[in-house]
């Protein structure tokens, strides 16, 4: 184990292990998301990342606008990005 190639390929297999291991749950989780965004819908319950729960009412291609509330007087428009979950609406 003297010879110094072999001891920077031990260190290269190792950091390349360790950058697999880290990057690979961001890139799953990432793809996640933007499948979740790209299937939402008009009429879809979204959950934020402030922790607030909404109805979809308008989508255009980087923002959404959500209505809170029971009475339906608060409409904000916000960017998709800022949505964390979404739940489609249940057809009965």
């Amino acid at each position: 184990m003297n010879n110094p190639i072999v001891l920077i390929l031990f260190y290269v297999v190792i950091i390349g292990g360790f950058w697999w291991l880290l990057m690979r749950p961001q890139k799953k989780e990432q793809k996640r998301v933007q499948l979740m965004l790209s299937e939402l819908a008009v009429g879809d319950t979204v959950l934020t990342t402030s922790g607030f729960y909404g109805v979809v009412i308008d989508i255009t291609d980087e923002d959404v606008i959500v209505e809170f509330g029971s009475n339906k007087n608060c409409r904000i428009p916000m960017q998709k990005s800022a949505i964390m979950q979404v739940e489609k609406p249940e057809n009965n």
